[in-house]
């Protein structure tokens, strides 16, 4: 057995493991970053790049499908296996590459493979041989698609977002369990590439976007395009030529279909429950008890603290990275933690329609004094994009006007969505945002349109 006495251990060397790293090294050089599996981030090795390369030229295909309405005819075909292979080049030597670079030159006493967990507090067992004496440790761990017993009997044909990205060809047909962003994203790339792709929720809710308009005009608008079971039960899997899906709907109906793969995107587990923390003395932790303090990102009373995709908090690439700042600092301070300061809230989701949610949700300022900026996405630029599917909402604070929050759905609203993140980290309101300039026709014009039109609501 070898013994390694360190100040500091990192389990995990993702975004927010990596983040901790760059910090902590700048202190010390006691310290060691312990990694289970591959090198390469979940966003650039199979979460967000490779998926905006597989969108990317979904988009280009739907192009293609829709360019005669601007009177331009085009025929073209897919080559699922092509499309699949520049999608693995620019993700393997672009933005896994580029990981790697930088793993590399860390100096080699500081990383250890292999999987970490808990034997004693302070001690971890880095596989079988290597035992860790940490006073500080850092859990990083990342996380893990979760699949559900009931797809067992098809276990051959299930695609996850850690798998889907390896497959050889598109396949013919795929059901995609989930209506959250993994799965609608890949969904409709799927769709565009001219697979026949049915979509299937559990309770009727679609995305992120938590106004009650919202979610029912992204449903309307998705369900033009896809195939949708948004509210039901799963029943059961079986395997004949294919994985049958026999799924109830809501109202009692029960639809029976087969299919090529089945594409499981309801989620993640946080790879903490293989750590053994009940070893470490903070108790046992299952899958979605939140044991440790979301502000400080520490457990209380142990020099032991959680960052990134591991917390389920905010599992995006800008917040795992800030988290693994946050935790370095409180770890090189402690016992002296303090909470974390977060950025502006901001998530988007790829779709077309884009989904974005900024600041503060609907659902967060509902019981609040709020005014409600509310406009279809149909200002002059989209409509010179035939692109006026969708809403956008704006929540101002009805007492000064300050932009608390908004949530969008729409073409290009990815940009619109951090001039909001802009505005609102600076704490502005509508009618300072309202003294930029904006050009004529841009898609800002519609953001000054639903800015005016929470104006004179208030």
């Amino acid at each position: 057995m070898k013994t390694i006495d360190v100040e500091y251990a990192i389990i995990g060397a993702g975004t927010a493991g990596l983040g901790a790293y760059s910090k902590i090294r700048r202190e010390t050089d006691s310290l060691v970053m312990i990694q289970d599996g591959p090198y390469g981030t979940t966003c650039a090795r199979v979460g967000c790049m490779p998926s905006k390369l597989l969108i990317t030229a979904a988009d280009y295909a739907h192009h293609i499908d829709t360019s005669e309405f601007f009177g331009v005819k085009s025929e073209g075909s897919v080559d699922g296996s092509k499309v699949l292979e520049r999608l693995r080049r620019e993700r393997d030597q672009r933005f896994v590459g580029r990981n790697l670079q930088y793993i590399e030159k860390i100096p080699a006493h500081h990383k250890i493979d292999g999987r970490a967990r808990f034997i004693a507090p302070g001690h971890l067992l880095v596989g079988e041989d290597v035992e860790v004496r940490a006073k500080k440790i850092i859990l990083a761990c990342g996380s893990r698609p979760e699949v559900s017993e009931v797809f067992e009997p098809v276990m051959s044909r299930v695609l996850t977002s850690d798998t889907i990205f390896e497959i050889t060809d598109l396949p013919r047909s795929v059901a995609v369990i989930g209506l959250g962003v993994i799965a609608l994203e890949l969904g409709q790339a799927l769709h565009r590439l001219g697979v026949d792709t049915t979509l299937y929720g559990r309770s009727g809710r679609i995305g992120g976007l938590t106004s009650p308009d919202l979610q029912q005009e992204t449903l309307k608008i998705l369900s033009n395009q896809l195939e949708i079971y948004p509210s039901g039960t799963l029943e059961k899997t079986w395997e004949d030529d294919g994985a049958w899906i026999q799924y109830q709907q809501s109202n009692g109906e029960t639809v029976t279909k087969v299919f090529d793969r089945v594409l499981v995107a309801t989620g993640r587990v946080s790879n903490v429950d293989r750590l053994n923390l009940k070893a470490a003395g903070v108790g046992s932790v299952e899958y979605g008890d939140v044991s440790f303090d979301p502000k400080t990102l520490s457990y209380p009373g142990h020099p032991i603290f959680i960052a990134g995709d591991a917390t389920d908090i905010l599992p995006v690439w800008h917040e795992a990275f800030d988290e693994g700042r946050i935790v370095a600092d409180n770890a090189l301070n402690y016992p002296n933690t303090v909470d974390a300061k977060r950025r502006t809230p901001l998530m988007i989701y790829f779709t077309d329609p884009q989904m974005a949610i900024v600041g503060k949700t609907y659902r967060e300022l509902q019981d609040q004094e709020i005014v409600i900026g509310d406009l279809p996405f149909d200002s002059p630029r989209h409509v010179v994009w035939n692109k006026v599917d969708g809403r956008i909402q704006v929540y101002l604070e009805a007492s000064t006007g300050k932009i608390l929050g908004a949530e969008l759905l729409g073409y290009q609203a990815e940009h619109l969505a951090h001039i909001l993140a802009l505005a609102i980290t600076h704490k502005m309101t509508a009618e300072q945002v309202l003294e930029m300039p904006i050009y004529h026709p841009s898609a800002e014009e519609l953001l000054r349109d639903v800015l005016e039109n929470a104006q004179r609501k208030r």
